[in-house]
């Protein structure tokens, strides 16, 4: 074989080792394009993740702006939510309500607002600030009329703050009512004593202890909390009787003040409410105006945003899977 032939073929002169280093270098090129291509495809779907974040976003932000300027380009009814316990911290907390109440009042297109309760009730304190709250926008708005509508439930504190509305509907089936106060707790005084352990409780203040479930409650510690449970209700009823006025039964029915809840049929013979009636109802039938604008402020933007995040990525799921027909996220 001559040179010529030699350069041609250049396996000729190889030697093995030759011959494993171009594989070897041929392999860590192929895998370092493999990685350059992977790390590619993750910046790409990195990168659409980030828009489709942003998008969603974006669109929760916008929603709600878009809402909120319908509201005011066409009369409507105003709808504010009173949902669950009423205390600080939660949905129905009277901060939330406040808001919403003064931001359905404070829109020029706003014909009525409606007060929309599904609660146990709760906090005495909170349900007096929107109880205050509502009297001051309605001599604020004397052109705005306010109507609670009860949902299952308006108890306690709950009745609280719809007394203070113009009229109360609600379902023939609602509870209504719960006109009272309670403060509950255990005491453990005598298990403690047949279990042989000793209660050890100092306190700077001879009346600091009161309540305490590990000690014996004395005859003037239950009656200082009985004169403060009396006065809550009488502010309660107070409150009641200011709201409902003549409307309401209490000489012929005193057990009103009990702590009793009846039906919404058996409440509006006693005139705990007015008339039965949905929210839709009262927007269509009483107010005029059947478009219901919702002014209960919402939670947190962020929060929403991954609530909204979390279903659509179960949707998503769904879809992928052939779930879609018979998958439904409410």
């Amino acid at each position: 074989m001559s040179d010529r032939d030699s350069d041609k073929n250049p396996n000729t002169h190889d030697s093995p080792d030759s011959w494993e280093r171009r594989q070897l270098d041929k392999l860590l090129m192929s895998t370092l394009k493999e990685n350059r291509r992977s790390r590619r495809w993750g910046i790409f779907f990195k990168s659409l993740t980030f828009a489709y974040l942003f998008l969603l976003l974006a669109m929760l932000i916008w929603s709600d702006e878009w809402d909120m300027s319908q509201a005011s380009l066409k009369e409507h009814t105003a709808l504010v939510e009173v949902d669950g316990i009423i205390a600080p911290e939660t949905k129905a907390s009277a901060d939330k309500i406040v808001t919403g109440l003064r931001n359905a009042f404070k829109d020029k297109k706003t014909k009525a607002v409606i007060l929309r309760l599904n609660t146990p009730g709760g906090s005495p304190v909170q349900s007096r600030y929107v109880n205050d709250e509502i009297t001051r926008l309605r001599k604020k708005y004397p052109d705005i009329p306010l109507y609670a509508v009860v949902v299952d439930m308006c108890a306690s504190g709950g009745y609280y703050i719809a007394s203070a509305a113009d009229e109360i509907y609600a379902d023939r089936g609602s509870i209504v009512g719960s006109i009272g106060v309670l403060m509950n707790g255990f005491g453990f005084v005598e298990g403690m004593q047949n279990l042989g352990i000793e209660r050890r409780l100092m306190t700077a203040g001879e009346n600091k202890g009161i309540m305490d479930p590990f000690s014996p409650v004395s005859e003037e510690d239950k009656a200082h909390l009985q004169r403060m449970l009396d006065q809550l209700h009488g502010q309660f009823i107070n409150r009641v009787k200011e709201g409902r006025g003549d409307r309401l039964k209490a000489d012929e029915y005193p057990e009103i003040f009990s702590g009793l809840f009846w039906s919404g049929e058996e409440a509006k013979r006693i005139g705990l409410i007015d008339a039965f009636g949905s929210s839709s109802y009262v927007a269509r039938e009483i107010v005029g105006v059947e478009d219901i604008v919702d002014f209960t402020p919402e939670e947190d933007v962020w929060e929403r945003f991954a609530e909204r995040l979390g279903a659509g990525v179960a949707q998503g799921i769904a879809r992928i899977s052939g779930l879609s027909d018979s998958v439904r996220l409410r």
